[in-house]
Order: C-alpha cells, then structure tokens, then sequence
C-alpha cells in the first residue's frame, strides 16, 4: 500500500516542501495526515478521500456529477441507507455498486449484500455529498403511497365518531402517524417552507412549497382525511372539536438530530379542513445581512437607516417574501449587550438569543397594540413589530419613531413608496408619517439558478424589449443564464433563492411628499430621482450577476 503522502506527490496536489511542512504540523497537532493538510488549507475534502481511498486500491466518485441508476437505488431501502450511509448507485454485469464514506464498513456492505442477494462492489464517496445523495434518492414518497393504500379499504367515518378514533390516532404505531411523520420529514428533507393539506371531493391533495412555487407530492385517498387533520391538531394543541372556525398552532419535530418547529393554521373548506404547516428555518435567527443578497449601493443605504439610534425602518412586501428574515438579519446586526431590543411577534418565528421576544395571545388581551404600549415602558433601544396591521397599533409604532426608539416592522404594500401613502391612509397624521419613517424596503423572493448547470445565452432583442431590459453599455446584447436541470437541483434548474430589494431613504423632498399627501407614482419618481433603484432594475442587476433568470425575475416584479 502506498503512503498517503506519495499518493498526493504523485498526483500533484502538494509539493515536497508543503508535504515536510505539513509532517511536522502532523506532529505538533496529534492527528492525521490527511486531517492536517485540510485544517492547514493545502487540500480540500473531496481530495484527501480521493487521495485515501486510492491508497486502498479503491475507486472515487464525485456524486454530484455521477449519473445515479434509480432502479439501483430501489433495491435498498432507504432506512438502511441511511443508518449506514451507503447508497447504491449502479449494477454492472450483475454486481450492485455501492458508494461509502467509509472504506472499511464490511457490516454495511454484508447488510445490502444480504438484503439484495447480489454481489457488491464499493466504491468511495464524501460524507457531505453521500448525505446529499441520500436525502435526494432515498425519499419516503414510497412509503407514502403504501400507507395512502392501507386506508382504501377502510369505510370513512362519520365525523361523530371522529373523537372516539383519536385514542387509535394518538398511537405511535397506528399508519395516519406515521403517514404524518412522513410527510413533515420529507418537506424538511426537500428544503420545503410550507406544507399544503388540501382536502378535495375525492381525494386529499399534498403540495410542497420550494424555493417559493408550490409541488404537488401526494394525492391520498378520502378516507384518510379525518385522522390526518385530527392527529396534525393533536400535535399542535388545537381543538379537535371545532371545525367551522380557522384556528393557529404550534409544533415542534425531531428530524436528524435537531428541533424544527412548524407552524400550523387551518382553514375551513367546502370539503373539510386545509391544514397549512410553515416550516420555521431557524438558521434565519442567525443570519448576517451580507447573506440576504443586498447589492453594495442598497446595503449602503440601508445600513445608514439602521445605525440611527432612533426612527422607522418598514419592509414590505406579500406573504412569503422573506420580511421576517430581513428583520432578524437586522436584529442581529445592532443587537448588542448595551442594546436592549424587544420584539412582538405572531407568531414569534424564531428564538434569538439575548432579545426579549413577546408572543401576541388575542385570546388573553395581549394585542400588537397593548404589547407596544407596555414594551415602551420597559426602556426598550430597539422594538421590533411583527406586522402594523392598525391604525392603534401605527399610530404607537410612530410615536415610539418619534421618542427615541428605533422601530423595526412590516407592511403589506407592493413596492417601497407606497408605505407612505399606506401609513396616511391608516389615519396617520401625514407630517408625522414623514417625521418617523427613515427608510423602507421593499423584497421579493426569486429562485436562485443552480450553479452546477445554468447555462449562459444571449437573449434576442425581442426578449429585452418584451422583459423591459436594455442593451449593455457597449451596445452589446448581455450574457444572461438560464435554468437547464440536474441531478443536483432534482431537475428544476433552480436552488436556493435571493432577495430582490427596493430601498428607499425618505428625505426632506419625501416628507414634503407625505405632508402634501402626494401618490405613490409621485414619490417613487421622486425617490428614483434620488437614487432608489427599483425592484425590476435590482432584480435585473441579479440576472447579469448569473443569480437568476430573467423569467424568474419577471415572475415575482410586476
């Protein structure tokens, strides 16, 4: 067997000085070779396991680019997949080829060999990728369908009887459990934000919002109906009883080893009710404003608004557009241990380590409006408000702007002027309204291009003129890119997504604006004036960046 460190001369990927160097690191760190030379930046991860499984005389493969054999993949379930971390991936002349992290699992290999009844060869794969492979080729929509069939036989019950089944739905082994777990696991799995249980007349309808568009998953039969929407209550704390009223809840899950709450709502149909579960990404909480795509001219301005120690900064933007991640972005950014920031919130999305965060409960008198009034006087710095909803609650939202608070919110218009003639229609005094508000941003969501296979083009001139785009500064038609489809992006072109931003600082011509109750089309020329770069030429600036398409930019900015 050749020593690792010939293996890596050999191929080049590190010099005879790099490897004495990293010899005696060795030595000083206690550990690997292999481990050192990625910790000290001489290799990356994929090459030390290539380096290593070509000192066992074993083959490596990049499973990102691999073209995986479903057929293969469907002789192992994915539970065993998973508790060994292999996953096949091919069958050659009658042997299974089989990709590991781990060259020396001979258990692994005896299960699948086992299991399958076939020969197997390994093969050697990263950890991050394998995982990857794993969560994208093992799904659960098998199991699924098995489950939705058990319930075909069944009668469907009569909602009287509903209560007296939910003692057999509130056992673990029973099948509208484990249908339910199922589901929750494989929407977390895919990177879903939302999951749609929609009750139809002959069926019941499972759609995954990703990357903000929804996918149909699952139709499952009627009969099923009843136990899904009374156990998803159970797990939420709501009430079983009532079904004619939309109700919220909460919940947490256990999905590979870390705590994901959701957050569920119900909604009363014409067959029975659809239940919607919001995923709360956590790592929101925790984000850095660097990380929401701001382009340099716009971060700049922005960050101008929220280092004032006093005044309104509002995002708006529809539901789903990413306002709470921008507010906790911001958060993060000017909470400090001198800082005393409060948030109210409805619910509150995520926990934020050293904020006072309030939950709104209408049920015990604690409105947006009353929880304002009472965080005032608990000598906050920083307030953030989930939603100005009121006249009430604008109006102490203002006040707080006015008295020294920096007042962080959201607001439902389509671009970032309107929130001014919005607050007016509110029954703000309008000299207030420019008096408080510093700044506001408007943002869209649009699919981020998957990296491994967007493919770039020059747009026709029809294409430009029809999306409202120009020409480059030289005259030139731009290189723009668009989606193509991989194993990666299960087909989509598309992974991730971006902001899209409008900010606007609102300067003495802006207050004259508001004072004078000017339009909205009046103050975005005005705003444009002073160099407010509209969401479309954002998003644009996103599209020659290779960010995104210029169809998806077209689908999210009017």
């Amino acid at each position: 067997m050749r020593q690792l460190g010939q293996i890596l001369l050999d191929e080049g990927l590190v010099t005879e000085s790099q490897l004495t160097a990293a010899l005696a690191e060795q030595r000083v760190r206690g550990q690997s070779l292999g481990r050192t030379l990625v910790e000290i930046g001489l290799l990356d991860e994929r090459q030390l396991v290539a380096a290593l499984a070509a000192q066992v005389g074993m083959a490596f493969i990049d499973l990102e680019d691999y073209p995986v054999d479903r057929m293969a993949v469907s002789l192992v379930p994915g539970a065993l997949c998973r508790r060994h971390v292999v996953l096949p991936i091919a069958i050659e002349d009658g042997v299974l080829v089989l990709a590991t992290a781990n060259a020396g699992n001979v258990v692994a290999v005896d299960d699948v060999r086992t299991y399958c009844g076939m020969a197997v060869r390994t093969v050697v794969a990263t950890q991050d990728d394998l995982a990857r492979a794993i969560d994208r080729f093992c799904r659960v929509d098998g199991e699924i369908e098995n489950l939705s069939s058990a319930f075909e036989q069944e009668v469907a019950p009569d909602e009287d009887d509903e209560l007296t089944r939910m003692g057999d739905v509130a056992e673990d082994e029973a099948p509208v459990v484990r249908f339910v777990n199922l589901l929750v696991a494989q929407a977390i799995t895919d990177r879903a934000s939302d999951i749609h249980i929609e009750p139809a007349e002959h069926d019941v309808r499972i759609r995954y919002r990703i990357d903000g568009v929804l996918h149909e998953t699952q139709r499952a039969p009627k009969q099923i109906q009843g136990g899904v929407i009374s156990r998803v209550k159970i797990m939420s704390d709501i009430d079983i009883a009532e079904r004619r009223k939309p109700q919220d809840g909460r919940m947490s899950v256990t999905h590979n080893g870390r705590t994901v709450d959701l957050r569920v709502a119900t909604l009363p149909t014409v067959w029975g009710e659809k239940i919607v579960l919001r995923i709360l990404d956590s790592s929101s909480s925790r984000l850095d404003l660097r990380d929401l795509s701001f382009l340099a001219g716009n971060l700049d301005a922005y960050r101008a608004a929220y280092t004032k120690p006093y005044g309104m900064i509002l995002v708006t933007g529809p539901t789903g557009s990413g306002k709470s991640t921008t507010l906790y972005a911001t958060v993060n950014a000017v909470s400090r241990p001198e800082i005393n920031v409060i948030t109210v919130e409805d619910p509150v999305e995520s926990r934020i380590e050293g904020v006072n965060q309030v939950q709104v409960n209408p049920k015990a008198g604690l409105t947006f409006a009353g929880a304002l009034r009472s965080i005032l006087r608990s000598d906050p710095d920083v307030v953030l408000l989930g939603e100005i909803r009121d006249h009430e609650t604008a109006q102490i939202s203002v006040e707080a702007a006015l008295t020294g608070h920096l007042v962080l919110s959201t607001l439902h218009t389509n671009d970032a002027p309107s929130a001014v003639t919005r607050l007016v229609e509110m029954g703000i005094e309008p000299f207030l309204v420019g008096s408080a508000l510093d700044a506001v941003v408007a943002q869209r969501l649009a699919r981020r291009l998957c990296d491994r296979c967007k493919q770039a083009y020059r747009p026709s001139d029809d294409e430009l003129a029809v999306a409202g785009f120009g020409l480059a500064p030289d005259g030139e038609r731009p290189t723009t890119f668009r989606p193509v489809g991989c194993e990666a992006c299960s087909r989509t072109g598309f992974r991730g997504r971006i902001a899209i931003h409008e900010v606007m600082r609102v300067t003495e011509e802006i207050e004259r604006h508001a004072v004078a109750r000017s339009s909205s089309a009046d103050i975005a020329r005005t705003a444009r004036r002073q160099g407010m770069v509209p969401l479309r030429q954002d998003g644009w600036s996103k599209v020659l960046l290779g960010l995104t398409s210029m169809e998806e930019v077209l689908r999210v900015v009017a």
